[in-house]
């Protein structure tokens, strides 16, 4: 299936599930309706467990591929240096926007609510978010458990070291070694596997948002429009400063590559997952021309540290509770929350409900209400569409900018240097950027 009939299919199968979940929703009552939408679920659960299926090799045979083709180890250093300089600029203008618009908005301002005085049960558990946990928990105990877990993080950890290595036996030899070339049909295919794959999102996506409104209904969108509205706002807002900062690495092209990113952001939209565009954000970049050896590597790095949506999202709703129980927060408390989101918020990569297990725990640190998150976890379904869709034209954008800053340090460390007949330059060796 191509790009441009899997998109068309994908929003077909979102107008779909509104309409089927909005009909079951009328029709039958609410215990017929919860079974109803766990069968929807059904379709939904067995998409998003093939997604992780892949994830895992997928990661590990493309960041094998690309350190082999680095070759210089200074290119690791220097490709991780520039990514982690514009995640960590990203995160900061992302919770920078939901603090400025949570104070321009004022969200929950008139809610009025008394702050519970006996403790509510939020269904979410934070007793493990803390900067020593996350910091050992970035290095795996087992390449096969984290493999198992899909844990991005530390398949990244494993495979750079596994990678390096290999490159430098790969370079030791004259024809190069076997695993080398058994690594890069590995990812040839994975990536036919991802095909295959992708083949049955528009069923899932048909599923997840019918069984959503099914349970919840639309009215209950019309109730919270004002909050979700002002959310939307902040994700327009938040695009329009990646895409402009993107236009002053990439110029025009980077329109270019936001027709590359429609599936992959509809896709992550639709199925509230940005883990389940992966693949097709992969495979765009490559259309796009970012090189495998640095889309390989910052894509993955991105997942966990880049997370542009989710960040907002987390500084807008603290800020929410706190103002529905009002609960009058200093600009030095509200930077202290801030710093506070972007430390604890590099470890969500793979824990289940990441952000609102991040709220919480940041909500329990400053003595707010932690009942205040069951005002947001009725529609945080809805939230996570937009902020999945936006990790993706995040993290894509960065990829390209990374990439594009590479080849440019690459051309000049080449017009730097005589040359020689037989040495290939960056230019005559590699796609778009080089």
């Amino acid at each position: 299936m191509n790009q441009k009939k899997l998109l068309k299919y994908i929003l077909i199968a979102m107008i779909l599930g509104v309409l089927v979940g909005w009909a079951c929703h009328s029709a039958f009552d609410a215990a017929l309706t919860e079974k109803i939408a766990s069968y929807f679920k059904i379709l939904t659960d067995v998409f998003l467990r093939l997604i992780k299926m892949i994830i895992g090799p997928l990661v590990f045979a493309t960041i094998v591929s690309g350190l082999i083709s680095m070759g210089k180890s200074s290119s690791l250093g220097s490709v991780t240096l520039k990514a982690m300089s514009w995640f960590i600029g990203a995160s900061l203008v992302s919770l920078l926007l939901g603090m400025g618009l949570a104070n321009f908005f004022q969200p929950g301002a008139g809610m009025n609510l008394a702050i519970p005085v006996e403790h509510v049960d939020i269904g979410v558990s934070a007793s493990n978010l803390s900067l020593q946990n996350f910091i050992t928990h970035i290095f795996p105990r087992s390449f096969a458990e984290a493999m198992a877990n899909n844990e991005i993080l530390q398949i990244l950890v494993f495979s750079i070291f596994f990678g390096a290595a290999l490159a430098y036996v790969n370079h030791q030899s004259e024809e190069g070694t076997v695993i080398a070339r058994l690594i890069d049909e590995l990812a040839r295919i994975m990536f036919k596997i991802t095909d295959y794959v992708m083949a049955f999102a528009p069923v899932a996506v048909f599923a997840a948002i019918a069984a959503a409104i099914a349970v919840k209904g639309p009215k209950l969108l019309i109730d919270y429009s004002i909050f979700i509205g002002q959310f939307y706002t902040g994700l327009a807002l938040l695009w329009a400063a990646l895409i402009s900062v993107g236009y002053i690495f990439l110029k025009k092209d980077v329109f270019r590559l936001l027709g590359f990113m429609k599936e992959p952001a509809a896709l992550a939209f639709a199925t509230s997952s940005s883990e389940s565009a992966y693949p097709k954000i992969i495979a765009g970049l490559n259309k796009f021309g970012v090189p495998k050896r640095i889309s390989s590597f910052v894509l993955p790095l991105g997942y966990s540290f880049n997370l542009d949506g989710s960040m907002m999202y987390m500084s807008f709703a603290v800020l929410f509770i706190a103002q529905a129980y009002n609960i009058d927060l200093s600009f030095t408390q509200q930077v202290l929350i801030l710093l506070t989101l972007m430390i604890t918020s590099k470890g969500i990569a793979g824990v289940s409900r990441a952000s609102i297990v991040v709220i919480a725990a940041t909500l329990s640190m400053f003595k707010l209400p932690e009942a205040g998150i069951l005002l947001i976890l009725a529609i945080d379904q809805f939230l996570d569409m937009g902020r999945s869709a936006t990790n993706v034209i995040g993290n894509s954008i960065a990829t390209a900018v990374v990439a594009k800053s590479e080849a440019h340090d690459e051309e000049n460390l080449v017009e730097a240097q005589p040359q020689r007949a037989d040495v290939v330059t960056p230019t005559q060796s590699s796609g778009q950027f080089s």
